[in-house]
């Protein structure tokens, strides 16, 4: 009797160790990184998807959960607390129609957001803002320091928007002052940097806080699409080349973390860009990468959430079949006319009326060194963390 009783207290003894063993199964992070899935389950999930709403507020109900999986997934969820931006710009230079300074700012104590604040000459007033994240194109002058990124920054300043183009961990400044991009924090320090960076376009006196969009290609479109999902004081947004229902983003910084399947829901990238809806947004693709299905699936899919709104004339697409991945002029040129009609932008001046294009040629190109902010770590604030420490977001 006494071994029978013995046994059942080791039983007893056994059951909290293999429920922690089931709970540690159960939250085992699910990753869908790069081409998780085929075109084809891809078209399954979205009917999967489609079929948990049929009005408004189920789909708010969906959106909700939706953005706190991605919060959760990213360990933003309680978001941290908004430390003071500590900004510091410098070495102002004036071009033809708009000037641009360096910008950085704080995201949280000692971890620095590095980039360059492009502002309009001879608007009066409060102008709409415009964040411009940037992609995963390397080379000396990369990231928010290329030609493609400057023509945008440059063109959206001189037709009266305030811009604010920045760099991703491990690129631009940030790599250059020793961070790199395989951070293990990566996701969670860009999208809280995106936050910040809408923290720090309000808390400029020229700024509209009524009037902010963003637009990005590559991992910048990523940047865009998960910002305008989770923050909506973005009123306009273009991801471009990146929004794909097959395709999940192929580097960690997009992918690295459980936002977009759980045991309890699964997303991807054309649901969580959706999420935006009623506001107004573009998607723009191309025929050579993995948004060659645009006009005929993930399109259509926003359509039908921003017709639970009575808006779907808020949702558009330009699509290239013949174009590659990039952001390249043909590209600009169809984001332009988006953010000039939601963002009440002034063209005149820069849009050729005989040709429909955008002028790019006042532009000027700068040399990296001048986009700079600090030369060397040894430059940087006191409290400035070293490259490669983990942030503390509590």
């Amino acid at each position: 009797m006494k071994s029978a009783n013995l046994k059942g207290v080791k039983a007893l003894m056994l059951i909290p160790f293999f429920t922690l063993l089931l709970s540690a199964w159960a939250e085992k992070p699910i990753l869908c990184q790069g081409n998780y899935h085929t075109e084809a389950e891809a078209l399954a999930q979205l009917k999967r998807m489609s079929a948990t709403h049929s009005n408004l507020r189920e789909w708010k109900m969906r959106a909700s959960a939706i953005r706190r999986q991605i919060l959760v997934g990213s360990k933003l969820d309680p978001l941290p607390e908004r430390t003071p931006l500590n900004s510091i710009l410098s070495r102002k230079r004036s071009y033809t129609g708009y000037s641009v300074e360096n910008a950085v700012f704080e995201a949280r104590p000692g971890f620095f957001v590095y980039g360059n604040l492009y502002r309009p000459m001879g608007h009066k007033g409060s102008r709409p803002g415009i964040l411009c994240p940037h992609g995963h194109a390397r080379g000396p002058a990369g990231g928010r320091l290329r030609s493609d990124q400057q023509n945008r920054c440059a063109t959206l300043a001189r037709m009266g928007a305030v811009v604010f183009s920045y760099d991703m961990v491990g690129f631009g400044d940030s790599g250059h002052l020793g961070w790199s991009h395989k951070h293990p924090q990566v996701l969670t320090l860009q999208t809280w940097s995106s936050i910040r960076a809408l923290d720090f376009l309000e808390s400029l006196p020229d700024v509209n806080e009524k009037k902010i969009g963003v637009t990005g290609c590559s991992g910048g479109g990523t940047q865009t699409f998960l910002l305008a999902a989770l923050d909506d004081r973005v009123a306009v947004s273009v991801p471009v080349v990146m929004v794909s229902a097959h395709f999940f983003g192929g580097c960690t910084c997009e992918s690295g973390m459980p936002i977009h399947k759980t045991s309890e829901l699964e997303t991807n990238n054309a649901e969580i860009a959706a999420l935006v809806a009623p506001r107004p947004m573009k998607l723009i693709s191309v025929g050579g990468d993995w948004t060659k299905n645009t006009p005929h699936v993930e399109y259509p899919y926003a359509q039908s959430v921003y017709e639970y709104f009575d808006a779907v004339e808020q949702v558009e697409n330009s699509h290239f079949p013949n174009e590659k991945h990039g952001y390249e002029y043909v590209k600009r040129q169809a984001m332009y006319p988006f953010m000039v009609k939601h963002l009440g932008l002034d063209s005149m001046g820069v849009l050729d009326p005989e040709t429909g294009k955008y002028d790019e040629s006042q532009n000027t190109i700068e040399e990296v060194d001048t986009m700079r902010t600090f030369k060397v770590l040894a430059d940087m604030p006191m409290g400035t963390l070293e490259p490669g420490s983990i942030i503390s977001l509590r």
